[in-house]
């Protein structure tokens, strides 16, 4: 909730920008408010991963999926994140938040974002996100339908797999037991 109204500013602007390729990259200016630091005065860690949305809505919207999705009632749901922090972001300082779809698996696409100052990598994560409509995922199959088939040569790398492999949970339709 708390970032709401600033998605939905994004959201607005992302439509007023020139129009982008799904497959392509997204580059959003931004800067540190004091909504998204903590007591140390910096962009609080947890702040990273809603940021991060922003920058894949500017993609998706730009790219003209989001019209596609909204059409069919499909939403983007994240399945697995990884970040690395390097530096830290201060309180009014710019940066821009890149985007990127850096491949596809059977199941969802995976994102590449950066949170960039003056050309240097202040944070890098991963993302790997689902469609769903109806309570249910969309088919890898249906989805490139709709939004078009990748580059030839788009590859991801295999780290990000096994990455995805080691952090996956099971399925919803199975258990989880907590036994701590």
């Amino acid at each position: 909730m708390h970032l709401l109204l600033r998605t939905l500013f994004h959201i607005f602007c992302s439509w007023r920008r020139p129009p982008a390729t799904l497959w392509g990259n997204s580059s959003v200016p931004m800067r540190v408010w004091p909504s998204d630091i903590d007591v140390a005065r910096h962009l609080n860690n947890g702040m990273y991963f809603s940021l991060m949305d922003l920058g894949r809505m500017d993609l998706i919207v730009r790219s003209g999926a989001w019209k596609k999705m909204l059409r069919r009632g499909w939403s983007p749901v994240s399945g697995a994140e990884t970040i690395s922090f390097r530096k830290s972001l201060q309180l009014w300082q710019k940066y821009s938040m890149e985007t990127r779809i850096i491949g596809t698996d059977e199941r969802g696409f995976y994102f590449e974002q950066r949170m960039v100052v003056t050309g240097e990598i202040y944070a890098q994560s991963i993302v790997w996100m689902r469609f769903v409509g109806k309570g249910r995922p969309i088919p890898m199959e249906q989805l490139l339908e709709v939004f078009g088939l990748p580059p030839q040569g788009l590859q991801l790398p295999a780290w990000v797999h096994q990455w995805q492999a080691n952090n996956a949970l099971p399925s919803a339709r199975n258990p989880a037991p907590h036994n701590w």
